[in-house]
């Protein structure tokens, strides 16, 4: 899926979520699983040569990557981005971690977020990043494995 506007994709502002991804990863596994908004202001949850991560983009002025220190290995996972509101009005910040199949292999901590929406014309994407880009994918954002589901719960 892609070009999902803000008024259809979930909205992650200001509140804790969850990303989970069933996803078949190739050798060398490249490209978007997630995302929404773009080079002036979005998030993106990828793989970039096999390390899962995610960037947060504040308003194009400054990122946060959360990566993985491993490569993974061709197969079939489950990989969930989590992040965890520090609450306390609307922008803060909060803790992102990453987990493969149920183990912890990164985390770190945005230190702001956005208030508002990222874009009215960089939407939300699915297995592709389509506008300007949130991250530094690599060789291309299209996702170069399988993605079977993404499920996005917003925690409240």
């Amino acid at each position: 899926m892609k070009g999902m506007g803000v008024d259809i994709f979930i909205d992650l502002r200001n509140t804790s979520y969850t990303i989970t991804a069933d996803v078949d990863v190739k050798a060398n596994g490249n490209g978007v699983i997630v995302c929404q908004g773009g080079r002036f202001g979005g998030f993106s949850f990828y793989l970039k040569g096999g390390k899962p991560a995610f960037t947060y983009n504040y308003l194009g002025m400054s990122s946060t990557d959360i990566v993985a220190s491993q490569v993974l290995k061709p197969g079939k996972y489950a990989l969930v981005y989590n992040f965890q509101y520090d609450g306390g009005g609307a922008g803060k910040g909060g803790t992102g971690t990453i987990t493969v199949d149920g183990q912890k292999i990164a985390e770190g901590h945005l230190a702001k977020t956005q208030p508002g929406i990222f874009s009215v014309d960089d939407l939300a994407d699915i297995g592709t990043d389509e506008g300007t880009p949130v991250a530094n994918y690599g060789p291309s954002p299209t996702f170069n494995g399988k993605i079977g589901k993404v499920f996005i719960e917003q925690k409240k």
